[in-house]
């Protein structure tokens, strides 16, 4: 049978019988979802919903096709609404020739996370999250990543940027065993919205367990003379930076049962946990993605926004748009890029976005912002 209808029936059978026996997480009707109360107030119609009435706005949209319950942010030991603006930075330093030296410090650690309501998945995770975290610094520093592996498999860090081959992070070059420590030492360029990841083989096996996170390296304003107003407003810190809501978005997806398919779709690690509780904006100041599709065994994802366009910064390499005026961008695997908006000319609601390829926004991969005129 040709791979595309294996894939198209393994999936109907899934949605026909799998989801709906794990109970918690069934793809539900509108009725389903209206049964539950949301804690927080995003302008939807109802604080409260008894069973019969109709869906809180948010959870309606797109025929509530969404699961029932809620993820233990707790239990997994991150929020992925906190994970938005959460922005490693490391411990800054001055060296002796006048540069500046930025030190962080991963942990490969093996535990079980929560991606949907009831859903448990045996992740293999950087500092106990999936994805690991946003590694932020700017351009020409000297970084030092110390990485620990608390494991039972040969781990590494292979960081999308320009370095030695030494700390390339792939077998015989970084990749270390149990137990073991490895600092990789580079400098921080080109600047742009990159990633890292474990290149320990098999390489999707320790990709899709959730092995991987945003590297972004922010420009140095005086190195872009020509661009400066728009480097700054990159720089994390500046007074021009303080001004844009920025986000951190990593799509992934899980593949539970382990066949070679993802039986769910999210943007950071969590089915749905974006239409269950929008992400707010404040309509006045503008907004900035540092966006990365890092799904495996599908060959492309998109980022679809509904009502809005944006500008789209391929790589993040450059400080003019490589398109601008889209509302849609695709990637493929460790592709990644910044996305720039603004709603200013909006009325406050609710606009929703996902991945355009619809089963994954069935499958998790949807959520909304909750467009307000002040946030305080």
């Amino acid at each position: 049978m040709l791979k595309w209808a294996q894939t198209a029936l393994s999936r109907r059978s899934l949605l026909g019988g799998g989801v709906a026996a794990l109970g918690a997480t069934s793809i539900c009707t509108s009725t389903t979802v209206a049964q539950e109360t949301h804690s927080g107030d995003h302008g939807a119609a109802a604080s409260t919903a008894k069973s019969g009435d109709v869906a809180p706005a948010h959870r309606s949209a797109h025929g509530a096709m969404i699961t029932v319950g809620n993820v233990d942010n707790g239990r997994n030991g991150f929020d992925p609404t906190s994970m938005l603006t959460d922005w490693y930075t490391g411990e800054l330093s001055d060296l002796p020739d006048g540069g500046k030296l930025r030190n962080f410090e991963i942990t490969v650690e093996e535990k079980e996370i929560e991606i949907a309501p009831g859903v448990m998945f045996p992740a293999w995770t950087y500092n106990g999250r999936v994805p690991g975290p946003a590694l932020r610094a700017t351009e020409g520093e000297r970084l030092r990543i110390k990485l620990i592996n608390n494991g039972s498999h040969p781990h590494s860090l292979h960081f999308h940027g320009i370095h030695a081959a030494r700390m390339d992070g792939v077998p015989g070059a970084g990749v270390i065993g149990p137990g073991e420590e490895f600092v990789y030492e580079i400098t921080a360029k080109p600047f742009g919205c990159h990633l890292y990841h474990c290149h320990a083989l098999p390489l999707a096996r320790h990709i899709h367990k959730g092995m991987y996170g945003l590297f972004v390296i922010d420009p140095d304003p005086a190195r872009h003379p020509d661009h400066l107003e728009v480097a700054k407003s990159r720089l994390l810190g500046s007074p021009e930076n303080a001004r844009w809501q920025e986000l951190a978005m990593v799509m992934n997806a899980f593949d539970t049962n382990f066949d070679g398919e993802n039986e769910f779709y999210a943007c950071n690690t969590v089915a749905h946990c974006y239409a269950k509780e929008p992400i707010k904006i404040d309509k006045g100041r503008p907004v900035r993605i540092y966006l990365m599709n890092i799904v495996e065994f599908d060959p492309i994802n998109s980022f679809h926004l509904h009502a809005n366009f944006f500008d789209y910064y391929d790589q993040g390499t450059t400080l003019t748009p490589t398109l601008k005026t889209v509302d849609l961008i695709t990637q493929c695997q460790a592709q990644r890029g910044i996305l720039e908006f603004t709603f200013e000319e909006h009325e406050p609601g609710l606009y929703m976005f996902h991945a355009h390829q619809s089963e994954f926004t069935e499958l998790g991969w949807m959520g909304m912002f909750d467009v307000q005129v002040t946030l305080s």
